[in-house]
């Protein structure tokens, strides 16, 4: 693996603001969101409105990625994320949400998830997992990728496309009639095969006009996911797989999650909903 040098905090910039006629979640400015209350089977309305979020924030987190490169700062790609979103005439869904600070999550090497954009400078042998959601039409479409800067050691670049390929048969499990409780199997027997670990106190979401509906998605075969899938659901799956330990370490900002054991780790998500034969996609460029 790449002998980089740990991470440390950088410097936050000041707050990017939104243009006043964007339309704001209900959380913005509060604590925490108000608790979910509604059904995890959505209209077909609801789908497809969440489809255009969706798209929005793939191409905004597509258009980051494009400016990925080493001497470029997270705080930069937030900059870029955070104009496409409401270019677009998105809110940036993380912007507020419990107090996080940016228009998105920028998550480097040993960082397992909500990584704060900020001064830190990309290096060449980083991977960087982008974590983009957007806002509009009342709902949330989130997504999320992994990619590498520059070259990348081998062993960094195969965690970074198996954890592709994990998501990518978890959708593929999804089926009505299913307990939830099969997209963790499929993650954690795939990932088992390379000596993976797969991160449990961190699961993919149900999703809809909530960020965050309540509706819990393990990555891991769980013998309590045993709600069974129904078309019209709607939720996140967004495995996180390690080179080491699942153990973790939480720095000082609250947000920002690192391996106990500082090794790397990749992650890739996509919202879907569930269909009379499987999954589509929502969020697709």
């Amino acid at each position: 693996m790449s002998g980089q040098s740990l991470l440390v905090p950088g410097k936050l910039s000041p707050t990017r603001s939104v243009p006043g006629h964007i339309r704001r979640p209900e959380y913005v400015g509060k604590p925490a969101p108000t608790p979910y209350t509604g059904p995890e089977v959505q209209t077909p309305e609801t789908v497809e409105a969440m489809r255009i979020a969706g798209r929005i924030a793939a191409q905004a987190m597509e258009e980051a990625a494009r400016h990925i490169a080493p001497g470029v700062t997270t705080d930069e790609l937030d900059r870029v994320a955070h104009a496409y979103l409401c270019d677009h005439g998105a809110y940036p869904s993380t912007l507020g949400y419990r107090g996080f600070p940016k228009s998105l999550c920028t998550s480097i090497n040993e960082v397992i998830c909500h990584g704060i954009p900020d001064s830190t400078v990309l290096r060449d042998g980083d991977i960087v997992n982008l974590d983009v959601t957007a806002y509009i039409g009342g709902v949330h479409g989130d997504t999320n990728a992994t990619y590498l800067v520059g070259d990348v050691d081998e062993e960094s670049r195969l965690l970074v496309e198996r954890t592709r390929e994990a998501l990518n048969r978890a959708i593929k499990a999804v089926k009505p009639g299913r307990q939830i409780n099969v997209i963790g199997r499929v993650i954690e027997s795939y990932a088992k095969r390379f000596g993976y670990g797969v991160v449990r106190d961190f699961t993919g979401h149900g999703i809809n006009t909530s960020f965050h509906s309540g509706l819990i998605i393990p990555h891991y075969d769980s013998p309590h996911a045993t709600t069974v899938m129904r078309p019209g659901m709607t939720f996140t799956i967004e495995p996180m797989l390690t080179l080491g330990t699942i153990e973790y370490d939480v720095w000082d900002d609250g947000w920002t999650v690192v391996t106990k054991d500082r090794k790397r780790t990749a992650q890739f998500e996509h919202t879907l909903v569930v269909t009379d034969t499987g999954a589509d996609i929502l969020t697709l460029p």
